[in-house]
């Protein structure tokens, strides 16, 4: 199960949120016979060249929201009348709703306001 954003999730997302709702961080290691992209993990995620979240990072980000799921464990995110499509995987179906309501501009996520 899919617990935490990907680099390319969590590029986007550090455009519109806070580095400060972020629990975790991508980094690139130095190592040339380590793995070119490894997790760190930990509270602090000023070390990280980019921000991660967590799957309970994301519902904090969203409390008036609920997550649903189904029988066949597919996964979406209602709030209020909007609801995101189903995926297979909470994080997917998180980050849905808050790029939904950035763009909506029904929240205002902007980390400079």
């Amino acid at each position: 199960m899919k617990t935490f954003t990907s680099i390319e999730q969590s590029k986007k997302l550090a455009e519109i949120l806070t580095i400060e709702s972020a629990d975790m961080g991508w980094y690139y290691s130095k190592d040339p016979y380590a793995a070119r992209n490894q997790m760190w993990v930990g509270t602090k995620v000023e070390g990280s060249d980019i921000p991660c979240w967590s799957l309970t990072a994301l519902l904090n980000i969203l409390p008036s929201s609920t997550l649903d799921s189904s029988d066949d464990h597919y996964y979406r995110v209602r709030c209020k009348e909007r609801f995101t499509e189903w995926h297979d995987n909470a994080v997917d179906a998180c980050i849905e709703m808050i790029l939904k309501l950035h763009e909506q501009m029904i929240v205002n996520f902007d980390k400079n306001e």
